[in-house]
């Protein structure tokens, strides 16, 4: 075989061919081994991680889109492992088979540079969103508080997370901006009631009383099975301006803590009622102040010894009565009635 080549091309093509297949050859070969070993290694530690981070507990249907996502999480990061070890291992081989691979490199690296100052924010949103799955820091179907603003979350992407209010308003976040995040309904949730008693009731009456109310809510067929700890009562925890404050929690299922608090109120107002235990609300009192008393004008003639006003007043007063093409009587009336509404307003 050698013999024909090397009388087909030459004996030093020959010897050339061979001492490259002897070394860079074997290192090509080496190089398509070692891509085939890491990319399996990589395969192998994604599919470990996906299996740890689905071994968290939860609802079914929490569960389903948690493995949706660390899936689609999963061949994403296997996508990108092979295409830069593919990438590499290309770069490697070029070098090999004697291609100057300075410049491809210096091009890859001005146009991976541009795309990191436009895209930046995009590859924070992403960075964080993979994090925020992997982590398992929150879920779809619960229900959590982002920068302040609280909601049911209903998708969790690798760019944004969505929730939505109890009013139906839409809250749209990227995951680079994520500054807090609260989950309120991850394992299991809690409601806190602070009931609020008159002072002239006795407190440890009040707090035997509310044991009972949890042990019948935590007996009943309906609510019973949502409660995971029966009712604690913690004590007294405030004085206010006109009530004892006593603090209560409850520990639920998930999601569960509201209807369980709502029933928990209306069993509390009821049994009060009953029982005759003072729940203090504030009074508040108005006062009007007293209204001008009405006063009486008494109209005479002009020249009448009983005058209430001298002959100059009851000329002036004739006079603008005539400018104004109205008898006396009932210019005296109108101006009456201005001055009781004056005054009645200033009173007030």
């Amino acid at each position: 075989m050698l013999k024909e080549l090397s009388l087909i091309f030459g004996q030093e093509y020959v010897n050339n061919l061979t001492s490259w297949l002897l070394t860079s050859g074997i290192r090509i070969i080496v190089i398509f081994i070692g891509v085939f070993v890491i990319l399996k290694l990589v395969s192998i530690l994604i599919g470990r991680l996906e299996k740890l981070v689905l071994k968290e507990d939860g609802d079914f249907v929490s569960a389903i889109e948690t493995e949706k996502r660390v899936k689609t999480i999963g061949n994403l990061l296997r996508t990108v492992a092979s295409i830069a070890v593919l990438l590499i291992a290309l770069m490697m081989i070029l070098r090999e088979v004697g291609m100057d691979i300075a410049p491809i490199i210096a091009g890859a690296g001005i146009v991976g540079l541009a795309i990191g100052f436009g895209a930046q924010n995009l590859v924070r949103d992403v960075i964080g969103g993979f994090f925020m799955i992997m982590e398992n820091q929150i879920r779809v179907g619960d229900v959590g508080v982002i920068n302040g603003t609280g909601g049911l979350v209903e998708k969790i992407g690798l760019r944004t997370i969505i929730l939505r209010d109890l009013e139906g308003t839409v809250h749209v976040f990227p995951n680079g901006t994520i500054n807090s995040l609260s989950n309120k309904s991850k394992s299991w949730s809690r409601y806190v009631i602070d009931v609020g008693v008159a002072y002239k009731e006795n407190v440890d009456s009040v707090m035997q009383v509310l044991k009972e109310i949890g042990e019948e809510l935590s007996k009943d067929q309906t609510f019973g099975p949502l409660i995971l700890e029966p009712l604690q009562v913690l004590g007294v925890d405030n004085f206010g301006s006109s009530e004892v404050i006593i603090k209560c929690i409850i520990k639920t299922l998930p999601l569960k803590q509201w209807d369980v608090g709502r029933e928990l109120r209306r069993r509390i107002k009821n049994t009060f009622d009953q029982k005759g235990i003072e729940i203090p609300f504030p009074h508040v009192s108005i006062y009007f102040g007293e209204a001008s008393k009405p006063f009486e004008v008494n109209v005479n003639q002009k020249g009448d010894g009983k005058s209430t006003f001298n002959d100059e007043d009851f000329e002036v007063i004739e006079k603008i009565a005539a400018k104004k093409g109205v008898p006396i009587e009932k210019f005296l009336t109108e101006l009456a009635e201005k001055i009781g509404k004056s005054g009645s307003e200033s009173s007030n």
